[in-house]
């Protein structure tokens, strides 16, 4: 059977398949609440240095759904550019409608960048069929990579197994990011795809989704947790091929479980937005109406950070 991607059926064995830590960047803004490409150029060489697999923009701690659409084309078509050939880089593209996500989706591949990741619009509550066919209408539009991201929290709807089974029959659907805590979905969903669907997990502690992911052949995170400690999550979110990596992940999940839960301990970005701003990283405030970590939290929040001494650690 040919591809039914818009590519060419040999392209399909070319596209960037996330693997391992793949972080979530936050969107830096300077004092008068622009977007700031340059903090956004030293956030992307940080990570580069510090051995993140991949990086992504625009997604729920890119706080997108606050950027207005003008803001995610001059991110996409900044930052794609500048990403080739340093890292690989996904673009968060959901737009309220199909119509403007395909265009989204369109820029991306346009601009360079190596593949998108969708989440089911926001406060619609589409029935599964229109889920379905609103990823497989995006996905065919472009030849890029293209990652679902379930999570049910943010948008009400659970994108079910038989759903996320169905898509990965499209030749360039190539990942799924599960945040949502039911484990069976993920021992359902990762057999039946046979490979053909490369399953990462968020890093929120309360699902505590990283060892049962990688324990059930899953291929890494889409974390926060990276945007300060990248180097960790790097070693954390590697795929198993021995017991030396179980004893490896388990010992780096509870050794760094305390910075995780407070990177979520307020509404993402709230959190790590705080504290990469504590540790000197391009960061700015969140966007109104999500407001600054102040008081008792944050001061509990930079205890933690020196307690690991981060700013000695990566040189901040």
């Amino acid at each position: 059977m040919g591809c039914n991607c818009r590519c060419k059926e040999s392209c399909c064995s070319e596209l960037v398949r996330p693997v391992g830590s793949w972080v979530a960047l936050v969107t830096p803004f300077t004092n008068d609440d622009k977007v700031d490409m340059e903090g956004f150029a030293r956030l992307v060489d940080f990570h580069v240095a510090n051995g993140s697999d991949g990086v992504i923009f625009l997604g729920s701690t890119g706080e997108a759904t606050s950027l207005s659409i003008d803001e995610k084309k001059e991110i996409i078509r900044a930052m794609a550019p500048y990403c080739k050939g340093k890292i690989p880089a996904y673009f968060g593209v959901t737009c309220p409608t199909t119509k403007d996500t395909v265009a989204l989706a369109q820029l991306v591949e346009e601009c360079g960048g190596d593949g998108v990741m969708m989440v089911v619009p926001p406060y619609i509550a589409p029935p599964q069929d229109a889920v379905y066919d609103y990823f497989a209408t995006v996905a065919k539009s472009i030849s890029i990579g293209v990652a679902i991201y379930n999570n049910p929290s943010r948008v009400i709807v659970n994108i079910d197994p038989e759903t996320v089974i169905k898509l990965a029959e499209i030749p360039n659907v190539v990942a799924d990011k599960e945040a949502m805590g039911n484990i069976s979905q993920l021992a359902e969903i990762i057999p039946a795809t046979k490979g053909k669907l490369n399953v990462l997990c968020c890093d929120f502690p309360k699902y505590s989704l990283i060892l049962p992911t990688l324990a059930l052949g899953g291929h890494g995170t889409a974390n926060v947790a990276g945007n300060i400690i990248p180097r960790e999550m790097a070693e954390l979110s590697r795929p198993w091929a021995s017991w030396e990596d179980f004893k490896r992940t388990q010992a780096l999940a509870e050794e760094y479980r305390p910075i995780m839960k407070a990177c979520y301990s307020v509404t993402n970005p709230v959190s790590v937005k705080a504290a990469m701003e504590y540790l000197g990283l391009p960061s700015g405030k969140p966007r109104l109406p999500l407001k600054p970590m102040v008081g008792e939290k944050l001061e509990q929040l930079k205890q933690l950070l020196d307690q690991f001494k981060l700013r000695e650690k990566y040189g901040l």
